[in-house]
């Protein structure tokens, strides 16, 4: 069959509309896949160092060992978070740090932290280093353990807004989902002035906790994020008000609740209402952290890579781009 010019012309232009069609139809296939779910990533215990650090500080060869590669290990972490790449060429949009951001205080002067470089610039240049926004949550290590150094509550929470950008407990709406990152330091068992043997529980204070309830009565699909496990968090503080019972209340519209301190993968189940998980840590092993997948139609929040934890270890097998 011979075609003329004018044939040939009009064939060329069909060709043409039938590949930009083709191509608006797939533009718009992974536009809707991208509305439909989003991903977000989970690390704890980064505890960061610096020059001023003292080597030997900690207990035990393996402790000892490991504050020495927390930036080796949370480099490699980002570099694989960073890399993930996902249905419809979708990356990780969030990653969310439950706590021990840094390892202690170097010095109990606050102009100290403008005049040095710290743990807290190193802390916060690896974060920034992510190619998504990262929040930041408290951990003990982020306060001062000994309270003869006269590092306040409120000399931490003024240093730690200042280089991390983060208040002390605060909330993240993002595509119909919120993300709290609760305090378990403000409460009476971390009051600077009471015993320090009752700082190994955590505690909110009521403040805090009418702030959770507000947040969790608006019944959007919920994450709790609490560095402490629920186990050491006290159930009630205000006669048979705290943290435990607001959750149970609220447990059908909280899809996890992840906490970090401890180093190890321990699964609570639903032991406290909503699944509980707490996980490793990126000082121990660069391989811990989890990959999240949200799907706002259903309000729900899948873990993907479930499998790679070594429960009730500092360890998980190596994530493997699928």
């Amino acid at each position: 069959m011979k075609l003329d010019r004018r044939q040939f012309a009009n064939l060329g232009a069909a060709s043409v509309a039938g590949l930009l069609s083709q191509k608006l139809w797939a533009e718009q296939t992974r536009v809707a896949a991208s509305a439909e779910n989003f991903y977000f990533a989970m690390i704890a215990d980064t505890h960061i160092i610096d020059t001023f650090y003292v080597k030997g500080s900690e207990n035990g060869v393996e402790d000892n060992t490991t504050i020495l590669q927390t930036t080796d290990h949370l480099t490699f972490t980002r570099s694989v978070i960073n890399a993930i790449k996902l249905p419809n060429g979708q990356t990780v949009e969030r990653t969310f740090l439950v706590g021990d951001v840094f390892h202690n205080y170097p010095s109990p002067d606050y102009d100290f932290y403008f005049k040095n470089r710290t743990r807290l610039d190193n802390a916060a240049d690896l974060l920034a280093g992510f190619n998504m926004p990262v929040h930041a949550g408290w951990g003990n290590h982020d306060y001062e353990g000994n309270p003869t150094r006269g590092i306040t509550r409120e000399f931490s929470h003024r240093l730690f807004e200042a280089k991390f950008k983060a208040k002390p407990y605060y909330a993240i709406d993002y595509k119909g989902f919120r993300f709290l990152h609760l305090n378990n330091f403000l409460g009476s068992t971390w009051d600077e002035k009471g015993d320090p043997r009752a700082r190994q529980y955590g505690s909110l204070g009521e403040e805090q906790l009418n702030w959770a309830e507000a947040q969790l009565h608006d019944r959007k699909p919920t994450l709790v994020f609490v560095h402490y496990p629920l186990w050491v968090v006290r159930p009630t503080e205000v006669q048979d008000y705290g943290l435990h019972p607001l959750l149970r209340k609220y447990q059908d519209n909280i899809q996890i609740i992840i906490s970090g301190h401890w180093h190890k993968w321990i699964d609570f189940a639903h032991t406290y209402g909503a699944q509980h998980t707490v996980m490793g840590s990126t000082r121990y092993d660069q391989n811990s952290f989890m990959l999240m997948q949200a799907d706002p139609r259903k309000g729900t929040v899948r873990w993907v890579d479930s499998t790679r934890p070594l429960w009730s270890t500092h360890y998980a097998t190596p994530y493997k781009q699928s």
